[in-house]
């Protein structure tokens, strides 16, 4: 047995999910009648695609509101056609389904221009299954004779339709009143900062099959075809008594590669995410070994000075011997020597394998993000690294490191005053961090190191 499935087996804890703390509020409707729109207007930001096609919105989408001093979470969901064998149907729908049943509030969203239409009526029939309140917006309704004709959807038998315009931001107000109204009153639970990571990696190499192992719930649409997940996913849960904030993201492609429309967004979208991130797990094939694009999303981590772990995934497929293992991860090395810091896991999302420790290496490097070293015991470093081996000459001129001091955690950053930052040379930078890192540790999180001149602010 290797020293990872060792440690893999030591850790039988299960991630498990943490009850919602505030009451869910759900979007739901068939396709393309809004429902991201209001979304959105209703968080105050575009988190959701908005786009005039029909089943941009595939998995849950969730966002926290406060409504006159009162929060709920928001989710929207993909549009549900009942019975329809498009592609992505039947996962639509388990989705939708899901949403309803955690939902404590359901708002059925109808377009207002169109009228009613035979999906509307299926749609309306699985909501009185649901025996939820359910407020019945018709959207689209942007002047008098639409709000006028609103009043044909009393034939889905679920109350007053409230006529809003997503768009315009019209009678959204009064919708949220009555949200907060029907929601009931949010559990209290502990507050503690939450580590979050993200999920990154080319299309198709195992992101959402990752996070549905991790939470042990069909969270999101798992696909065989490269592009399933268009926007990135937030989930919270448990590991260890230490809450996690999970984000799942698209397939990142290379710029050349990616398409106009959803998928641009979603590639932008999921570099935000990377950017908002403790740690991101990138996650390669192990039968497509380490591709051109792997070493480019790890280089995009690095840059956004956020923990990294380097995560092969499906090993179940390779030969198991430790000395393919060690193989691979000299090749995982060798391609990104940028970011010798980051750990190299290996896991089998479809068979559960690993992921454990994945999440355990996930905690450790959360961590040493949030390290922070005294001033004085910082500056002696410095100082014994200058006496092993002083910085170079530059034409004659001396560079003098005067003084350095830690100024932030996550990531942890560094300023170094000198008699001159321009006589620095980029070895000596190096030099310096690896002796940060020698004595300190900063395991997995890169180090952001700040260069000023004596007298520059």
């Amino acid at each position: 047995m290797t020293a990872q499935e060792k440690t893999d087996s030591q850790l039988e804890e299960t991630a498990t999910l943490t009850p919602p703390s505030k009451p869910v509020v759900a979007l739901v409707g068939r396709p393309n009648v809004g429902k991201s729109a209001l979304f959105n207007r209703m968080l105050g930001g575009r988190k959701a695609l908005v786009e005039d096609i029909a089943g941009t919105t595939r998995d849950r989408l969730y966002g926290d509101v406060e409504w006159q001093q009162k929060e709920f979470r928001l989710v929207d969901t993909g549009g549900l056609l009942v019975g329809e064998s498009a592609p992505y149907s039947a996962l639509i729908r388990q989705q939708v389904e899901l949403a309803i049943e955690e939902a404590q509030v359901i708002l059925f969203v109808v377009d207002a221009k169109e009228g009613i239409t035979a999906a509307d009526l299926d749609v309306a029939d699985v909501l009185r299954r649901a025996a939820k309140p359910v407020l019945l917006l018709a959207n689209k309704a942007e002047n008098w004779t639409r709000r006028e004709a609103a009043v044909e959807f009393y034939e889905l038998g679920l109350g007053e339709p409230i006529p809003v315009s997503a768009y315009h931001g019209q009678g959204v107000a009064d919708v949220l009143d009555m949200v907060v109204e029907l929601a009931p009153a949010p559990a209290t639970v502990e507050t503690a900062e939450a580590l979050s990571i993200a999920i990154v990696g080319r299309p198709n190499v195992g992101k959402s099959m990752l996070l549905n192992a991790i939470l042990g719930e069909e969270r999101v649409i798992v696909s065989d075809e490269p592009g399933t997940t268009r926007d990135s996913i937030d989930t919270l849960f448990e590991f260890q008594g230490q809450r996690l904030l999970i984000l799942d993201t698209a397939g990142i492609r290379r710029r050349g590669r990616v398409q106009r429309g959803v998928e641009k967004h979603s590639v932008l979208r999921a570099e935000r995410a990377v950017e908002k991130a403790d740690v991101a797990f990138l996650l390669m094939d192990a039968a497509e070994g380490v591709a051109a694009q792997d070493t480019h999303i790890a280089g995009l981590v690095a840059d956004a000075h956020v923990g990294l772990v380097l995560v092969v995934n499906k090993w179940d497929l390779m030969d198991p011997s430790p000395n393919v293992r060690k193989q691979f991860e000299r090749v995982v090395r060798l391609r990104t020597r940028f970011a010798p810091w980051a750990a190299v896991r290996f896991i089998s999302a479809k068979e559960g394998t690993g992921i454990d420790g994945l999440l355990a290496e996930a905690l450790k490097v959360g961590e040493e993000r949030r390290k922070r070293v005294g001033t004085g015991e910082l500056n002696a470093m410095v100082q014994r690294a200058i006496e092993e081996r002083g910085p170079p000459s530059v034409h004659g001129k001396k560079l003098k490191v005067l003084y350095c001091t830690q100024v932030q955690v996550a990531p942890p950053t560094f300023v170094f005053f000198m008699n001159d930052a321009s006589l620095l040379h980029f070895s000596y930078r190096r030099y310096l961090e690896n002796q940060l890192r020698r004595v300190f540790g900063f395991a997995g999180t890169p180090l952001k190191l700040v260069f000023k001149s004596r007298g520059e602010r």
